[in-house]
């Protein structure tokens, strides 16, 4: 099913109507934002050469092309409060009802935690201060507007192929219900138990939070940054294979077309594994990782950035190489710069 939602997606999605209200963002909007922001987030530079095998009949040759590097957005990554009501309208409009129904049905009566509870709470009393700024999320990772353009322009030899696929679900929190609501066995790992690793910041100077365990609850006293945890949690997982939740792993290419080099895990505070461009509540046109220490700042890294509906959304923008193929067998290449830089 997940399959066939990939193949016929960005059919449908044509067709619906755009609508734009405050707390929600639009496939037009995303893609304008995106395009607003492409000279400050793709990098795009030649980086090497790749040396190719063309054989005929009568002979071998040794064939050459350049070797290119550039980020691409791969994923719009969504945090908000409300089960079903993801803030990019029109995966809202196809998957809302769905998301809902699927968590409310067999999964809503294995949970403790009330299927429909979301947002900021207060958790605890005046002698329980421990918990008073605990918030849950829903966060869903779906396959970026632009994703599939990439791999028509990919045949200039001038673009990497995408590794995600237009408006495909990789990620919905309400399917995955059991472990990002009840942190189940996230809790178990070292990361989750540990304090200081896996931090999205500098710990112990400062830092926004874990990424484990990778749930949509977070303790943290501003919102965006809240939403922003959850966004590099989903991010994580869809990255990585074999993880305890319910997702589709975002995997490397199979081109038949170009050699490509995967970006590979997401890391937090590592731009060589992605970066994070802000499309709502603030459209931003630059690109970085989370956990800016803004200690030093009146308003924090969340001034600006706080949504009244809880509604919250981000490109994720991943670094590729590659180069097109010039024959039927690849040699080797060689780079003259680091890429990422």
């Amino acid at each position: 099913m997940m399959r066939a939602i990939r193949r016929c997606g960005f059919i449908l999605l044509m067709w619906l109507p755009l609508m734009s209200h405050a707390g929600t963002i639009s496939t037009a909007e995303i893609v304008s934002q995106t395009t607003s922001a492409a000279l400050s987030c793709m990098r795009w530079m030649p980086v090497g050469m790749c040396f190719w095998l063309r054989c005929s009949i009568y002979e071998c040759n040794v064939e050459t092309s350049i070797k290119v590097g550039h980020y691409q957005p791969d994923a719009v990554v969504s945090s908000y409060n409300e089960l079903g009501s993801n803030p990019w309208t029109e995966i809202r409009s196809i998957l809302g009802a769905a998301q809902s129904y699927a968590a409310t049905g067999l999964l809503g009566s294995l949970l403790a935690v009330p299927i429909e509870s979301a947002g900021n709470r207060t958790e605890g009393g005046q002698g329980n201060k421990d918990h008073r700024n605990l918030i849950f999320r829903e966060t869903d990772v779906i396959g970026h507007p632009l994703g599939s353009l990439s791999d028509v322009l990919a045949g200039t030899g001038y673009l990497c192929e995408s590794e995600t696929t237009s408006f495909y679900p990789y990620f919905m929190s309400s399917l995955d219900a059991l472990s990002w609501r009840m942190e189940i066995p996230e809790m178990f790992y070292p990361a989750s138990l540990i304090p200081g690793m896996r931090e999205i910041g500098t710990w112990p100077l400062q830092t926004w939070g874990g990424v484990y365990p990778r749930t949509g609850w977070t303790t943290q006293a501003e919102e965006p940054k809240a939403a922003a945890i959850n966004a590099q949690r989903a991010g994580d997982i869809v990255t990585r294979n074999g993880q305890p939740h319910i997702y589709d792993q975002i995997e490397p290419s199979s081109s038949s077309d170009q050699r490509i080099w995967s970006p590979g895990p997401l890391v937090e505070d590592d731009p060589a594994t992605g970066e994070w461009q802000m499309l709502l509540p603030k459209a931003e046109s630059s690109c970085a990782v989370f956990g800016t220490n803004d200690l030093a700042s009146a308003n924090g890294w969340g001034g600006g950035r706080v949504d009244e509906e809880g509604d919250y959304a981000w490109n994720l923008w991943r670094p590729y190489q590659c180069c097109e193929k010039e024959g039927q067998f690849f040699l080797f290449d060689i780079n003259w710069i680091n890429y990422p830089p």
